[in-house]
């Protein structure tokens, strides 16, 4: 089979996105100023590039599959497929002006707006109705106004950074996230379609896992009656004899936020011996 072709994202993102290969078993290993990381697997092959390059990069069948966020998807206007979510990075793109300019302000005169996303804030500019020219930048966006800029147009996690440089939110123009994509054309081969597919269900299940843990326990036969009916779990509990007959042991799968409740209601349901362990996979 040909190798399948992966664009791994430069900057923040790639630690993130290298991590979930990991768990999923693959290795990826990049040295110091180098483009081109090895990977442990002899089907796939990895090259790292800017996060805004990566669209159109398999748009043009350069790649099979690539990582970024969906607002540089968007802001290329890039023909690609999205196989799912990762759910890493959670941004939102918004337009924010200085404190000091009110709603009326902003259409008092020519707003000079600052961006990164020139087509994403073209298109929602269009639908405001102002008197505006757009001046493109290459990070460190916030710092424009009120100097160089009326507006900024930007991503932002909590908006701590804008309000630190005395800017205010006036509107969200998009919510993006680290997402998997792929190129059309690899998802019409049908040998890199299953590859592609492989690679999903190895993520869902890390992802799955990283929200879950395992809960091992042990009850009396009087009580287990009690504690199997009281207990959540994804299908149905796990259930061994104890050795002499003394009871038994009883393994769930339970999300996260929900041990500490758990916890004392297990014991209270008689529950002893209580064990939690760490999921490298969960596949459902």
């Amino acid at each position: 089979m040909e190798k399948l072709k992966i664009l791994l994202p430069k900057g923040r993102i790639y630690e993130n996105v290298t991590k979930l290969f990991a768990d999923a078993g693959i290795g990826i290993y990049l040295p110091e100023r180098a483009y081109r990381p090895t990977v442990n697997q002899d089907d796939l092959e990895a090259k790292v590039m800017k996060p805004q390059n990566i669209g159109k990069l398999l748009e043009l069948h350069a790649h099979d599959v690539g990582f970024t966020g969906v607002d540089w998807i968007r802001e290329t206007d890039a023909d690609v497929v999205e196989v799912m979510d990762l759910g890493f990075d959670r941004v939102r793109i918004v337009a924010a002006v200085p404190n000091e300019i009110d709603d009326a302000g902003l259409r008092a005169k020519r707003m000079i707006v600052a961006t990164e996303y020139v087509n994403n804030a073209e298109r929602w500019l269009k639908t405001q109705g102002l008197n505006y020219v757009i001046v493109r930048t290459h990070g460190a966006t916030e710092v424009f106004p009120p100097d160089d800029a009326d507006m900024i147009i930007d991503n932002t996690a909590t908006g701590r950074t804008l309000q630190e440089n005395g800017l205010r939110i006036v509107d969200t123009i998009m919510e993006s996230s680290t997402r998997m994509f792929a190129s059309r054309e690899a998802m019409e081969d049908p040998d890199k379609k299953r590859k592609i597919e492989e690679l999903k269900m190895l993520f869902e299940a890390v992802l799955a896992a990283r929200n879950r843990v395992m809960l091992e326990m042990n009850v009396s036969r009087a009580r287990f009656p009690d504690l199997v009916s009281g207990i959540p779990a994804m299908k149905s509990p796990t259930v061994a004899p104890l050795y002499g007959d003394d009871g038994y042991a009883v393994k769930i799968v339970v999300k996260k936020n929900e041990v500490p409740n758990l916890m004392p209601k297990l014991k209270q349901l008689g529950a002893t011996d209580i064990l939690e362990y760490e999921l490298r996979k969960v596949m459902q």
